[in-house]
């Protein structure tokens, strides 16, 4: 491990995705702190993936940015039928990254509604809207985020691929602003100056009112009038928020606000 992490680092590697630990035995948690150790000392970070629930290793290894630890995107590649992602989505708010941050692999430009879902391993699809993806930069915690999709996709949708480049990973201010377990979530982060507020719902269409950090000029993208059909659809708006805001999610729907 020391040759290898001096090697890279040497390169100019700046760190790793480590995965397939698949377990929380004494000698896998030796593993991991080892890890962590090891990249530390040649200033080069870590994100777990396939690993178990975090504990406290980033409070002493703060090189460790993120643990997966979670039922992420990619479990739609080869889903049963009756897999939903979308209530999951509205759960993990209040129980998972209350921990810790999640390796969650968000940012499917391949949007499907319930009824049009498939899971299709070579190409794989998300459960909900487009607006539900970028919102999820937002609402999830990830110092460490992923784009899961292929790069010919993002190449193809640079609106929402240039929007989810510029959303933070990490965080000056963090406040829910409304939720539900299992059927809703609306979360405010600041960075500096800027607000970002993401905002999920599950398979029920609803109106969402958010009480605003200030007023001012705003970037919104929000589900599109045929979301309810065709989840791809979206709207990206310019606009001038006052104290609130209220926007329509569709089913397995979201929106995201920069202001």
């Amino acid at each position: 491990m020391e040759a290898v992490c001096r090697h890279y680092a040497d390169m100019g590697i700046a760190g790793w995705k480590i995965d397939f630990l698949d377990r929380d035995d004494q000698a896998m948690v030796a593993f991991c702190e080892k890890a962590a150790a090891t990249a530390a000392r040649y200033h080069q970070f870590i994100d777990f993936h396939g690993t178990s629930k975090p504990a406290g290793l980033t409070r002493t290894w703060p090189n460790v940015l993120n643990y997966e630890a979670v039922n992420g995107l990619e479990q739609l590649k080869w889903a049963k039928k009756d897999y939903d992602q979308v209530t999951y989505d509205v759960i993990l708010p209040f129980t998972r990254l209350v921990a810790e941050p999640a390796d969650y692999t968000q940012g499917a430009m391949r949007n499907a509604t319930k009824k049009n879902f498939k899971a299709v391993y070579s190409e794989g699809m998300s459960q909900g809207t487009r607006c539900r993806q970028l919102a999820e930069y937002v609402v999830f915690d990830a110092p460490f985020t992923m784009l899961c999709d292929s790069p010919s996709n993002y190449l193809n949708e640079p609106e929402c691929t240039a929007f989810i480049a510029s959303i933070p990973t990490v965080w000056d201010e963090t406040v829910c602003l409304d939720g539900e377990i299992g059927q809703y979530v609306v979360m405010a982060r600041r960075s500096g100056d800027t607000w970002y507020i993401g905002a999920l719902t599950n398979w029920e269409e609803r109106d969402i009112t958010v009480q605003l950090p200030r007023s001012g000029p705003a970037i919104l993208f929000r589900d599109g009038v045929n979301a309810d059909r065709a989840a791809r659809d979206y709207s990206r708006e310019e606009c001038v928020v006052r104290d609130s805001l209220t926007v329509h999610l569709a089913p397995g729907g979201g929106f995201v606000l920069q202001l």
